[in-house]
């Protein structure tokens, strides 16, 4: 059977950093009440739903033992504006120079030092990344900002579809 994780990302009490795991807890309920999980339509392999406030290194062990996964994650771009939504794969963060602190990996440099000491983690062709373009990531509040909260339904509605869309390749 297929282990599969949809992942929230972010600070849930740092405004919009909270925005990936406001998405998959939505996703979550969604799913575990409808009536296809009930009948079995939903379930070829194991999906497993969490939330993690960690990047880089420490993000391995929630990955390890799983072969697909679905993060979703708050991102700040040049040029983004506040609700925009990308898809991305571990390729697309490549070039990124953010991590945790300097003493810290990107998420494609971690996986790849985890694949090379035997983790048995995700291939990056099996990670897609859900981003949802985020203005306050400092200010402590349990709440999006206006523009992040309006993106929530559309974000969830794609995880949905990229749940689905699992389902048919798995």
């Amino acid at each position: 059977m297929t282990q599969m994780l949809v992942l929230g990302l972010g600070n849930p009490i740092l405004t919009d950093d909270g925005v990936g795991i406001l998405v998959v807890r939505e996703v979550q309920s969604r799913l575990l009440s409808s009536p296809a999980v009930s009948a079995g339509e939903v379930g070829r392999g194991s999906w497993t739903f969490a939330e993690a406030s960690v990047g880089g290194l420490r993000l391995l062990e929630v990955l390890t033992g799983h072969e697909r996964a679905i993060l979703v994650d708050a991102i700040q771009t040049p040029g983004g504006a506040p609700g925009d939504v990308y898809r991305l794969t571990v390729g697309d963060l490549r070039s990124s120079r953010h991590s945790g602190s300097t003493h810290d990996l990107t998420l494609a440099g971690a996986l790849a030092l985890g694949r090379a000491l035997g983790m048995a983690l995700p291939e990056d062709d099996a990670m897609v990344i859900i981003a949802i373009e985020v203005v306050d990531v400092l200010t402590f509040g349990e709440g999006c900002t206006p523009l992040v909260e309006a993106a929530i339904p559309k974000v969830v509605q794609l995880v949905m579809d990229e749940i689905k869309e699992e389902q048919v390749r798995g």
